[in-house]
């Protein structure tokens, strides 16, 4: 089952309320996305820590609906 850009923003920005978060459909299959999530959480955490939070924020999508997710994350300053 695909899942809606809309909706991987909606589940970042719901799990990192000062979120941007940039989403780049991949092939047009609502499979294999693109994500960048800039936040001034991820500031002093790892690239894995940040990686975790917006895995976290989706909810275990990564496991069901949601195949790919090319994911680039910046910390805010």
């Amino acid at each position: 089952m695909a899942m809606e850009a809309a909706e991987i923003e909606r589940l970042i920005r719901e799990g990192i309320p000062d979120a941007e978060v940039l989403i780049e459909d991949l092939r047009g299959d609502g499979d294999h996305y693109a994500a960048q999530v800039t936040s001034a959480s991820f500031a002093g955490k790892s690239r894995v820590q940040q990686h975790q939070m917006v895995y976290k924020a989706l909810k275990g999508s990564m496991d069901a609906a949601l195949h790919a997710l090319a994911l680039t994350t910046v910390a805010a300053e």
